[in-house]
């Protein structure tokens, strides 16, 4: 999310990530800050990590690093239609603020424009709206192709991401103690050492 800036939009679009199974959402803030809105999100902040970036270069600095494809959300004389895009590969979608779309730098640094076509009066859609239609283009996608079949996340990073859902509040201590969660046992219990 770059610069969105209605925490209602925010907490929307964390919503839809949830609904196709995104774990984290990259969010470089407007000046102003950004907070969540429990009752837009339906308690989603437990569900999605959200990786808050001081600019839209760190953010997309940091997703290229790990081999993500930049789609930026915004109508331009380069842009494509957002079902023509192969989202079966790692991709980070970037949605800017309703009034301004994505920032200059943010068109800059995509690797392609992305569009949704409107025949309505209307030039644009809610952000929140508009995410969810091209994460749920890239959940069909991926329904296609057998990718939610099975976990993608190592056993490790499975099992951390459920201590952390199952018990936010002791993961929390751990970490600022810089100790390893305890196990579980099969049935959601801590296993005690």
């Amino acid at each position: 999310m770059d610069g969105v800036n209605k925490s209602h939009n925010f907490s929307a679009i964390l919503r839809n990530c949830d609904a196709v199974g995104v774990l984290e959402a990259h969010v470089v803030p407007p000046p102003r800050g950004l907070a969540i809105h429990f009752e837009s999100s339906a308690g989603t902040k437990k569900w999605v990590s959200v990786r808050r970036h001081e600019t839209v270069r760190a953010a997309a600095s940091q997703l290229k690093e790990a081999g993500f494809t930049l789609l930026a959300a915004q109508l331009s004389p380069a842009s494509i239609d957002y079902r023509d895009v192969d989202y079966t590969i790692p991709t980070a979608i970037v949605m800017g603020a309703e009034l301004d779309g994505v920032s200059q730098e943010g068109l800059r640094l995509a690797d392609e424009h992305v569009k949704i076509d409107m025949v309505g009066m209307a030039h644009s859609l809610n952000v929140s709206v508009a995410t969810s239609l091209l994460l749920f283009e890239a959940k069909r996608q991926r329904d296609a192709a057998g990718m939610y079949e099975e976990t993608r996340l190592s056993t490790e990073a499975f099992r951390n991401r459920l201590f952390e859902w199952a018990y936010p509040s002791i993961a929390i201590l751990r970490q600022r103690a810089g100790r390893p969660y305890p196990k579980l046992s099969d049935d959601g219990e801590i296993v005690r050492e």
